[in-house]
Formats: structure tokens, sequence, C-alpha cells
């Protein structure tokens, strides 16, 4: 498990640091689900390419590069965190000019570090991630960001127990283009 985590932390950082001139924002969240909590930064790439044009808005995007933790109030003798890193593509619906309020989604890959956290099983280290949300754009060069995520997290019955969790999550970003 440990040589994976390791070989996993190897792999963000490659990419960090391959990338890094080119990374267009960051991005911090807080998500909470019953007694489970996680803590997450991230860093995105837009796409230049743009769908669906009309009216002044457009589908566009971003790949985001996340990793986080997540804790339980666990009892004795049960996990309580777990180490989360994650790929996701992201599209987004947001107008032309970036600013004003956006809805997205995404489905990604996510490696955790343990299959366990409190009561729950989630059945492998591979896990897929998908999320909706929605936010506003605002400010200088439309730089910031606030949005809500409602994020779920299962390896999609890819191996059995897969209990999944469930995070609703508040999320700030800096865009630096």
């Amino acid at each position: 498990m440990y040589k994976s985590m390791r070989a996993a932390g190897l792999m963000v950082a490659l990419m960090l640091s391959a990338a890094a001139q080119a990374v267009d924002g960051v991005a911090f969240e807080l998500g909470k689900e019953g007694g489970h909590e996680m803590v997450r930064a991230a860093v995105q790439w837009q796409w230049q390419k743009r769908w669906l044009a009309s009216g002044g808005r457009y589908v566009g995007g971003y790949w985001e590069v996340s990793a986080g933790t997540w804790r339980d109030a666990a009892p004795a003798g049960q996990n309580n965190s777990v180490t989360d890193f994650g790929l996701t593509p992201v599209f987004r619906w947001q107008s032309d000019d970036l600013r004003g309020v956006y809805v997205e989604g995404g489905i990604g890959a996510h490696f955790i570090s343990r299959t366990a956290l409190g009561g729950k099983r989630f059945g492998s280290h591979f896990q897929f991630g998908d999320h909706l949300g929605f936010g506003v754009r605002f400010g200088p060069k439309a730089a910031y960001d606030l949005g809500y995520r409602f994020q779920h997290i299962s390896n999609a019955d890819i191996k059995k127990p897969n209990d999944g969790i469930d995070f609703h999550q508040i999320r700030l970003q800096y865009w630096f283009r």
C-alpha cells in the first residue's frame, strides 16, 4: 500500500512540476457528510475548446489534479483518515467573459490510501469521483470563484464492498488567467 501511495504522490508531483508554469488556477475545498469531513487542494488547467456557444454562454472546462484528506471520528480499532489523489476533467457551462454564475460537472479517477474510513468500506484503492456543482466567478479579471459541489466517490462495484461516500463541499478558487 505504501509503495502505491508513494507512486501516486510521485505522479502528482511530476505532473505539477512539469506543468507548473501553465497552471491556470488553484482551489481549496472543505466538505462534510455525516461524521465524515474532507479538505482538499487542487490545481487546474483550462481548456481552450468551446462547445455549444450560444447567447453569450458556452460549455468549456478544465483538468483538475487534487490531493486531500478525509477524516472520521472513528471508534478505537477503526481507520479515521484517508488520503485522496484525483484527476478529473470538469465541464463548465459559463459566460463568454467567465463572470457570473456557472454550472459544472465532472467524472474522474481517484486513488485512496486506505479502503476503509470509520464504518465505511470502499473495496479498492481505485475510486471514481463524480460531482455536480454551481458557483459564481467575480472580481478583477474574474479571478475569484466561490462554489458548491456535491461529490460522490465509489468504485462503481468493481470490487465489493462498495459503500461509497458523498460530500457537500464549499470551494474557493483563484484563477491566474
